[in-house]
């Protein structure tokens, strides 16, 4: 789970455009970006998943977060992930989305994972194929179109 010592590079990772554009849309303050934390921090305790820290091994910075989001009203029980750019292309996030899959159907006997993704997202939609998921439909969501893909057990 991410903690508060996480929070300047968190925060340094949303005020990326690049980096936000296909996720919350838009770069976040340091006040927007100290609720999507805490949102993401909580989600842990009403639901008792939500996000990892994905952390290069070298220098144990933040390089992102993976996880679990399934807020009240969500479509479905969604794997998502948020790659710093200066991490792009280094595997991490198919590495980190393919574990926490893995951790979704043998620790928490889910049967079914989605991962809701901005049709332009081109980068995300090859991470949901390397990982085995496939494109099952659309759905909105805030007003977005979004491809879901997802993977059963």
């Amino acid at each position: 789970m991410l903690q508060h010592s996480d929070f300047d590079e968190y925060a340094a990772l949303h005020a990326d455009p690049d980096v936000t554009r296909f996720t919350v849309r838009v770069q976040l303050d340091r006040m927007e970006a100290w609720r999507h934390l805490a949102s993401l921090v909580g989600h842990w305790h009403l639901r008792g998943y939500g996000m990892w820290g994905v952390f290069e091994k070298e220098t144990n910075r933040l390089a992102g977060r993976v996880g679990f989001f399934e807020p009240d009203g969500w479509p479905d029980f969604e794997l998502a992930w948020t790659i710093g750019k200066e991490f792009w292309g280094k595997g991490y996030a198919p590495e980190a989305a393919k574990r926490c899959m893995e951790y979704a159907f043998h620790e928490m006997d889910r049967d079914h994972v989605v991962s809701l993704i901005d049709p332009l997202n081109v980068a995300s939609i090859r991470v949901a194929e390397k990982i085995g998921e496939t494109l099952q439909g659309e759905v909105v969501v805030g007003g977005h179109r979004l491809l879901q893909y997802g993977a059963r057990r």
